[in-house]
């Protein structure tokens, strides 16, 4: 097979000038394991990286336009079998003009249902063309107890496959999009409410705040949430130094007890080419 790649001008490119093609990484990780397996992805593909942080409630996502010579990784965490819809709207505002894009999605060893699915749906809407989908396993962001560690030894040497793999598409200038599994229309949404209290550790140093995605938590009193607005995505816990917010014990339990069945048997990274 030959060794190289054409351009979108039918210029011969090189292998090695391959790995410094840009990635964009436009990732939604609150809570930070969807971004470890995003960065694995993004620096097994290229060293040129540029990150678009959907996290970032500051950020004017409408800035961002990439090109047909692009390549992206979006990747999102799976909520209750469906894209975060906070990350929905964000990507939707990013201009994608014919960027490849390989969609991930990372769950915490339950179920991912219609997640990718919509996720391909919404990056399509966006401009970009999906050339790939990738499914990842990270510990639980609410009951830790699953998955724990994850991604591991095992996970990354699946995701190195699936890199070279996705790699070797780019190469072959494959650009067709596999099928994707997931149901139109996508599973009802769950509603949220698990909203983390703060404890008497608390010194209202406004991390929390500043860290929050939508903005939820009160800047001048830590301890005031909107509820209403908060997505329960676990970051406040997550950034805060003095681990002084915490999930409501009894609740804990039962989101535990309601998960044990299907999240006790270990399931595996996916490709989709």
């Amino acid at each position: 097979m030959e060794n190289v790649q054409r351009n979108t001008k039918g210029e011969l490119l090189p292998i090695e000038e391959i790995k410094d093609m840009n990635i964009y990484e436009i990732t939604f990780s609150p809570t930070g394991g969807t971004k470890k397996v995003a960065d694995f992805l993004a620096t097994e593909l290229s060293q040129e990286i540029r990150c678009i942080d959907l996290s970032n409630g500051n950020e004017d996502f409408h800035k961002f336009s990439l090109t047909n010579e692009d390549t992206a990784i979006v990747a999102i965490p799976s909520y209750s079998g469906r894209v975060p819809s906070t990350a929905a709207e964000r990507i939707a505002k990013i201009q994608g003009n014919g960027a490849k894009a390989v969609i991930v999605c990372v769950y915490g060893n339950r179920a991912y249902e219609d997640t990718l699915v919509e996720l391909q749906d919404i990056v399509l809407q966006a401009g970009f063309s999906v050339i790939g989908a990738v499914v990842a396993i990270a510990e639980h962001s609410i009951a830790h107890r699953y998955a724990t560690n994850r991604p591991d030894k095992e996970d990354y040497e699946h995701l190195r496959a699936f890199a070279e793999q996705i790699g070797n598409k780019l190469r072959r200038n494959d650009f067709s999009t596999p099928a994707i599994p997931g149901n139109r229309p996508y599973r009802k949404a769950a509603p949220t409410g698990i909203v983390p209290k703060v404890t008497k550790a608390c010194i209202q140093c406004g991390l929390c705040a500043s860290k929050c995605p939508v903005g939820a938590i009160d800047k001048n009193n830590p301890a005031k949430v909107n509820k209403k607005v908060c997505i329960s995505c676990m970051r406040c816990i997550t950034v805060c130094p003095h681990h002084a917010r915490k999930v409501n014990g009894l609740l804990l339990a039962i989101v535990n007890m309601m998960l044990k069945k299907a999240c006790t048997v270990r399931k595996e990274c996916e490709l989709y080419l």
